[in-house]
Parts: structure tokens; sequence; C-alpha cells
């Protein structure tokens, strides 16, 4: 494996996000945050509590999870469309490098910038909340694995994309919907029997039901559900993955 390349796609990510702290970091964290203070002290004041746990610590995990799974996608979106845009993507593909090392330097930079960002908004929800986290491993392993199955899924729209604004189009009418509606806010078990029913067809309630139990060992669905979807999210996208570079789905002319 050429971990040369590798290190040089993840270190000119890393450093692009550097460059861009205000838009890249600064912005997710103080919009993440005016949601705990809108959502966790004025909705906080009327809903004392959900499922046994306060309403502010409640939304912890679901707002973490919001912009873990937006910033993935928008990270490595973008990160591999402006190599594609630029026309610098071929210079990579005749390099001596294979698909998985472009895979991993895009996807690794991308997934870890998610996942510095998660920490810091974990880090920032304290000041206005208190929580626990009763499973910190599982936490840090729902927080890597989400991280790197949305920063696969941000890739694969990269290289579908043809232009600027559709780069924004599957996480804002798609990705975000999903999540407002995947009890981020509240629990599945306030709805009625048929909503409950419609919404377990929704992939990110899994996702965020399992941190949420990381968190405070309750969740709406089974832990082992929510880990084994997480798992086939990221094996489906990987395959679709290695259908492009088999293909060279816009990658080549």
């Amino acid at each position: 494996m050429n971990l040369i390349a590798i290190k040089s796609i993840y270190v000119a990510e890393m450093a692009r996000a550097m460059r861009t702290v205000a838009q890249s970091i600064v912005s997710p964290v103080l919009s993440t945050s005016l949601y705990f203070v809108v959502f966790g002290s004025a909705i906080g004041s009327r809903i004392s509590q959900v499922g046994g746990i306060e309403y502010g610590s409640f939304i912890v995990p679901g707002l973490i999870m919001l912009m873990l799974l937006t910033q993935s996608v928008s990270n490595a979106s973008f990160g591999i469309f402006f190599p594609r845009f630029t026309g610098s993507i071929y210079e990579i593909l005749s390099a001596p490098i294979t698909p998985l090392e472009i895979v991993i330097g895009y996807v690794g930079a991308a997934a870890s910038k998610s996942i510095i960002l998660g920490l810091i908004v974990l880090a920032t929800a304290s000041l206005f909340v208190p929580f626990s986290i009763a499973h910190p491993l599982m936490m840090i392993l729902f927080l890597v694995l989400t991280a790197l199955t949305f920063s696969l899924l941000g890739f694969i729209i990269g290289i579908w994309a043809d232009g600027f604004e559709k780069l924004q189009l599957v996480p804002l009418l798609i990705i975000t919907p999903l999540t407002f509606l995947g009890g981020t806010f509240y629990s599945i078990d306030m709805l009625p029997p048929v909503w409950q029913t419609v919404t377990l067809f929704n992939p990110v309630v899994y996702l965020v039901s399992g941190f949420r139990w990381s968190f405070y060992g309750v969740g709406d669905v089974s832990i082992w559900v929510s880990l084994g979807m997480i798992v086939l999210f990221m094996v489906i996208s990987l395959v679709i993955v290695q259908a492009i570079f088999r293909s060279g789905y816009r990658l080549k002319p």
C-alpha cells in the first residue's frame, strides 16, 4: 500500500480545512449551539423529561448525529468534487496509486474532520446541559463508523455531482430532513403506532437510537440492530464506490 500517497491526500485535505476554519469548524459548532439554546432551553422548559432523561440532555446525541451526518457528506463530497472541477483528478488517477488508496485518503480526511467536530460539539454541549456517557467505547465506535459511512456517501455524491449546487442537494433535501424525522428531538415512542412503524423505515432512526444508547443506555431500537444497520450502510457504500472506479463513472473522459 502506498502510504506516502495516502498521507499526501490526507494532509492536503486536512490543510484545506485549517485554511477555512470559520466555515469548516466554527460555523457548524455555532449552529449546533443555537439548537441547544432554542430546543434545550425554550422547548426543554415545556418538556421536562423524555424516557426519564432531561430533555436538554436527551437531544445531545441527536444534535451531534445531525452535525456528523451533514458535515461528513459535505466534507467528502467537496473534497473529491474540487479536483474533478479543476481537472487535477486526472493527475491523481494517472499516479501510481490504487482506487482504495484514493478513497482512504479522501474519506479518511473527511471522517477525521467530522469526528473532530463531533468531539468539539460534545464538549460545547457540556456548557449548556448536563449529560453522561454510559458506554464511551460504543459511543466512539458509533462516532467513527457513522463518520466513515457518510463520508463514503459524500464521496459518491461528489463524483455524481456535475455542479456545486448538486453538492448541497442531498444534504439539504434528504439527509437533514431524515435526521429531523429520525428521533433527533423526540423518541419515536411518543408517536402514534402507525407513525412509529413508518418511522422505522427511516435509516437515520437506527443511527440516532444507537448513538443515544451509548450515552444513556436507552434507545428506540436494539443497539445490535443499530450497529448492524450502520455496518450495512457502509458495505453498500463501499460496493457503490468499487463500481464507480471499476466503470470509471465521471472519473474518466
